[in-house]
């Protein structure tokens, strides 16, 4: 075993361990939820590694290094979530590798996606990211729909050709009456998937949490956390 891949290893074996007792704390099932390795910044070698210690969900936030990156690990068992800010004219080259996209949050948006979808013959899983620190316009300083825009837009979603609308993502506030409150913001984020399951049953994925607050997602009753750092590291440079 190499150096990075004993490394990457060691990693996710902590990881797993504070998932593990995150879920015992909570009365769940490890197998209600699942890791998603946020590999931004990483080489494919790294991607190709964790699909070798057994991951099978890798997240991207920016096209340019994603679509290069799920080509050169095409061969590998994973499916790619793509959680930053979609920009319309990036959509045709996401749709092409992405199994998910968990930042929809804007009409413009789900038109783009789901032309794109029906051109390439695939069906996308939608998540739509909520911005808990939406500001009167409806939208969040990291980007997001506000709570009150999530029926209109779950109903454009599931209505869309080539997309599914699968649940809800949102990131810890760093504004507003959640800052500092990443439970608190996670249980509102269930609350919210909640109600939208009254007219969706099938949206049913929560994703939340990230290095530093995955405890408190798994509290909460996410069903997906999305961990970077913990598990690569911090890349030298980066901060």
């Amino acid at each position: 075993m190499t150096d990075r891949k004993a490394e990457l290893a060691g990693n996710l074996a902590k990881v797993e361990e504070r998932i593990a007792a995150a879920c015992a704390a909570a009365g769940r099932k490890r197998e209600e939820l699942t890791l998603i390795v946020v590999t931004k910044t990483y080489p494919a070698s790294d991607v190709r590694f964790l699909s070798e210690l057994g991951v099978r969900h890798v997240a991207e936030n920016r096209d340019q290094d994603a679509a290069p990156k799920a080509a050169d690990c095409a061969d590998l068992p994973l499916s790619w979530h793509f959680v930053g800010q979609l920009q319309t004219n990036k959509v045709r080259s996401v749709v092409g590798y992405a199994d998910v996209v968990q930042s929809i949050d804007r009409p413009k948006l789900v038109t783009a996606l789901s032309a794109a979808a029906v051109r390439a013959g695939r069906e996308i899983g939608c998540l739509l990211q909520i911005a808990l620190d939406a500001g009167a316009d409806g939208r969040g300083d990291r980007g997001g729909v506000g709570p009150g825009g999530i029926e209109e837009l779950a109903g454009l979603v599931a209505d869309a050709p080539g997309l599914r609308l699968d649940g809800l993502m949102t990131v810890a506030p760093l504004t507003g009456e959640y800052a500092g409150r990443q439970q608190a913001a996670f249980e509102r984020l269930m609350d919210l998937s909640t109600a939208l399951r009254v007219a969706h049953p099938a949206a049913n994925m929560v994703s939340a949490g990230m290095s530093a607050d995955l405890e408190q997602a798994v509290a909460a009753g996410a069903t997906h956390v999305r961990v970077g750092t913990a598990v690569l590291g911090v890349r030298r440079g980066l901060g």
